[in-house]
């Protein structure tokens, strides 16, 4: 069993930067594939970012390539999303996932494993 807890969400302008961080329980972290989602009003939940877990790996959603970066802190049980370049449309609640199915191409999350989100707004 793991819980998530994100933060870091906030305010900016378009062109800004934010870091979000999501903290997670349980000794096993460092064994989980982690993911980012994000979550739009009246827009369905969607991939943005995944790493895995040694932190070899990571794929990207194409909308966030170039601008985002995923990384993780095992011994701090921590995984990050530096957001970088923000748009007013990457305005939503970030939710970052445990333990999902890590793909060279994507990432599906594990549905028993999600955080409650933090928001994200980018003002034009």
């Amino acid at each position: 069993q793991v819980q998530l807890v994100e933060s870091g969400g906030g305010l900016v302008q378009a062109g800004g930067s934010l870091r979000l961080s999501c903290a997670a329980s349980g000794r096993t972290f460092s064994r989980y594939d982690m993911g980012w989602f994000r979550q739009a009003p009246g827009k369905e939940r969607e991939f943005v970012a995944a790493i895995r877990w040694n932190g070899r790996s990571t794929v990207y959603a194409d909308f966030v390539k170039g601008r985002f970066t995923i990384a993780r802190d095992n011994a701090k049980n921590t995984v990050y999303l530096q957001m970088n370049s923000l748009k007013p449309e990457d305005t939503a609640v970030y939710y970052c996932n445990a333990d999902g199915t890590y793909d060279s191409g994507s990432y599906y999350p594990n549905s028993d494993y999600w955080g409650q989100g933090t928001q994200v707004t980018v003002s034009s």
